[in-house]
């Protein structure tokens, strides 16, 4: 099975994501599919060797006006309309090279769209002439427009024709056949594979409105005996098709700008990169970087990818990855990321990563797949909008057998009303309906939010984890590394006798362990020794290491592995011991031939943000948990000192996720933070996993959220996103919900027979296109509270 994500373009209702998810599920070989409405993009798991990416293409374009691009290639397999391909033929050429294929069809897309708004605006002015006219002109015979325009008598038949009626047809018809086309298209394709969609809603109320309209105007008696069957109603329909056609281009625009943090990331790129070649510097395009090439950054440049500093020494301005503000220093040996901004300085570093590898690339990528998710909390509105229009289609004709029918039969309308008013109120019903706004109200929320993030270096991989994380209480830190710089040092190193050490740097040397790590670097700084033989090497988790180093059996660890080995720990050590763990020290003894012949004491400083953090995190309700291998009395000491709420010391790296699972047995929210490949199994236990960006590729791959720096006031700020995303989608579901759950009884007339008030079909296609517009404008306020 693969799993991958492709544009769509020609989208423009929620009910598109329904008919494209239920099309793609049916194909053999598909196990999961998901369609996100507002990032326009599907993710689709599937089986290759059964099915193709044309067979997907063409799946997509046979449920309806909609394209999938294939990204990869770099072209697309065009939908049947033949404007489509028009469209792609003619796809401008002023568009910036680097510009994905799905973006430019967009932007012809809706330059196209701005086109047709225009041509049926103007043709809308007509209409409101006459609206103007019959408005103003009342009681002024010469203001009379059936008087005005005068009649058209057909010879032979008797039947005449009012001219001002023939007038609105012929202006009519091609504003909805022609501006609409793309409505009524819609609809039939979704007809075709017995499916329905918002544009069956409106094609139905705008073509109802003018196909009675045009039986008053070419047959004026058939519906005479109806006390205003005389009434037509295309500027009902012109209206609406304007009022939807302008809702589109606007929702257009403002999904576009919902995007811009995606866009903005990808204008951070460099474009060209200054290389050594054959001992020459030259300016290539950033494409043609490999790895290992030596790149020169002068002042103020980009860096166009990712390296290791080799020459030189400047500040770098990191701010636009990972959202810390304060330029770092850069010497011979450090990294460097791609797309951040040098300095005063100038240095050459060697590319250890290009393309798709450099952390931008990745953080992008991490971000569209973010957004392609879908949060639990819109699952209600999904399982709402599948099957909103066949129940507003039934509401519709309910509601016209109710005025036509029904009410007459018991006096609440004058018979001779009933038809009339039963037509306008079905129309009505129709076009004010709206999945729209129920299909945008998360992932618009969730691409901003999640885009707003990414820019402050916080990375969010799915929408879920986003609105778990506004939920947590209880927060679990691992504390090297995490809490701590994670750069351990040796504080204090007593030996027997100097012979012990030599001993003691061969066997650490041996081990990749932190503290073996700060152990070797402090011994090889103070007392260089030679390396001697090492055989046997065994790495107890969590305990020590044990070998034989030129012929003695030498152990570092914990008093649980000197116990377990059967070494008495010498009294004389025991007081200083505890007053090293007293200092937050780790303490390991050395054991020579069963024979304690030492104690190492190593700390690690805490970090500068940890107590900040860990207050602000408690005033907000949260408690904090420490959790780590040390022993309990180092852990409790930096736990004091840091104040945290609860300590679990001693666990061995194999048992944090039932540490993790326990707390959440007791009915906790969890997060875990960590940064380490131990912390990897914790991460995925918990409800959310919180990776520090500075740790382990493992640990970030199972972390739901991956700070870039790994700061920890990074994790109040993710929280912050959380709580606000969450609070501007539950806005933008009451708003969606409310709005359809007043609006439709108002337009089926609820409001009728006590107050006489009926919707007007052209206010409810003004308020349709303002439902789904107000429900992304609101998302994008999270673009300005999200600081």
């Amino acid at each position: 099975m693969t799993k991958k994500i492709f544009p769509i373009v020609g989208m423009h209702c929620a009910s598109c994501k329904a008919l494209i998810e239920d099309v793609v599920s049916e194909l053999d070989g598909v196990q999961e599919v998901k369609v996100n409405y507002a990032t326009e993009k599907m993710t689709v798991e599937y089986d290759e060797t059964i099915l193709s990416i044309e067979d997907l293409k063409h799946a997509v374009a046979s449920a309806g006006s909609y394209q999938l691009v294939d990204t990869e290639e770099g072209k697309t397999v065009l939908a049947s309309p033949p404007e489509a391909k028009k469209m792609m033929e003619h796809l401008s050429s002023e568009h910036d090279h680097g510009v994905p294929l799905d973006e430019k069809m967009r932007h012809d897309l809706y330059e196209n769209l701005k086109k047709t708004v225009t041509l049926i605006g103007l043709g809308t002015i007509p209409f409101v002439g006459i609206m103007f006219w019959m408005l103003f002109g009342q009681g002024l015979s010469w203001t009379d427009p059936m008087k005005f325009f005068g009649m058209i008598k057909l010879e032979n038949s008797g039947i005449e024709i009012s001219f001002f009626y023939l007038l609105q047809l012929m202006i009519a018809t091609p504003i909805l056949f022609v501006g609409g086309s793309d409505i009524f298209r819609s609809a039939l394709s979704a007809l075709k594979i017995k499916a329905t969609n918002m544009d069956t809603l409106i094609a139905l109320g705008t073509s109802v409105a003018w196909l009675y309209s045009t039986i008053v105007t070419l047959y004026p008696h058939a519906f005479a005996g109806i006390d205003g069957g005389s009434e037509v109603y295309y500027e009902a329909a012109v209206f609406i098709i304007f009022f939807i056609m302008l809702g589109r281009l606007l929702e257009m625009r403002s999904k576009g700008q919902a995007a811009d943090a995606i866009k903005s990331l990808l204008k951070l790129q460099a474009k060209e990169a200054t290389v050594i070649r054959d001992k020459k510097e030259i300016t290539i395009p950033i494409e043609q970087v490999l790895v290992g090439d030596i790149i020169i950054v002068k002042p103020g440049q980009k860096l166009p990818v990712d390296g290791m500093v080799t020459e030189g020494t400047s500040s770098v301005d990191e701010s636009m990855v990972t959202g810390e503000s304060i330029p770092v220093e850069k010497k011979e040996g450090d990294t460097v990321i791609g797309a951040t901004i040098n300095g005063s300085g100038s240095f050459r570093y060697k590319a250890t990563k290009v393309g798709s590898d450099t952390l931008l690339a990745q953080i992008i990528q991490m971000v569209e797949e973010a957004q392609g998710t879908e949060a639990p909390i819109q699952k209600l509105a999904d399982k709402v909008a599948s099957v909103f229009v066949p129940t507003v289609i039934s509401i519709a004709a309910l509601a016209w057998v109710f005025w036509y029918l029904i009410a007459p039969q018991f006096g609440l309308i004058v018979g001779a009303e009933a038809f009339q008013i039963a037509t306008y109120i079905a129309i009505t019903v129709l076009i004010i309906a709206c999945p729209c706004a129920l299909g945008l109200a998360t992932p618009t929320a969730v691409m901003v939010g999640t885009g707003k993030a990414a820019q402050q270096g916080i990375l969010v991989k799915d929408a879920e984890a986003l609105e778990i994380a506004h939920k947590i209480d209880t927060i679990v830190f691992d504390k090297t590394g995490t809490l701590t710089k994670g750069k351990p040092e040796v504080q204090v190193l007593e030996l027997s006798d100097k012979n012990i050490t030599p001993l003691l740097y061969s066997i650490e040397k041996a081990s990749h362990h932190p503290l073996a790590e700060a152990v070797v670097r402090h011994i090889e700084q103070t007392t260089p020794v030679k390396e001697l033989s090492v055989k046997s090497f065994e790495d107890v988790s969590g305990k020590g290491v044990i070998a034989l180093v030129d012929g003695k059996k030498v152990m570092v660890g914990t008093e649980k592995l000197m116990n377990e080995q059967k070494v008495v720990v010498d009294k004389t050590y025991l007081k200083q011991i505890d007053k090293l763990r007293d200092q937050a020290q780790t303490v390991s003894y050395v054991a020579v031939d069963g024979t304690i012949r030492g104690i190492v004491g190593i700390a690690d400083t805490i970090k500068e943000d940890a107590k900040d953090a860990i207050t602000k995190l408690q005033a907000m309700g949260i408690r904090t948990v420490m959790m780590t291998g040390d022993n309990k009395k180092t852990a409790e000491a930096v736990a004091s000192e840091l104040g945290i709420d609860e300590v679990i010391a001693e666990v061995l790296p194999g048992d944090k996720a039932n540490k993790v699972k326990a707390l959440q047995s007791e009915g906790r929210i969890v997060a875990m933070v960590g940064d380490g490949i131990n912390d990897a199994p914790a991460l995925a236990q918990a409800h959310v996993g919180i990776a520090m960006g500075t740790g382990t590729d493992v640990a970030i791959s199972t972390g739901d959220i991956i700070l870039v720096k790994g700061t920890l006031e990074k994790v109040i700020e993710a929280i912050d996103v959380s709580q606000k995303t969450l609070r501007i989608i539950k806005q933008n579901l009451f708003w969606a919900f409310g709005y359809n759950v007043v609006g439709i009884p108002i337009a089926a007339g609820i409001l009728f027979l006590p107050f006489g008030i009926l919707l007007s079909p052209i206010i409810a296609s003004v308020a349709m296109a303002f439902s789904s517009i107000s429900v992304v404008s609101n998302s994008l306020r999270l673009r300005y509270l999200v600081s």
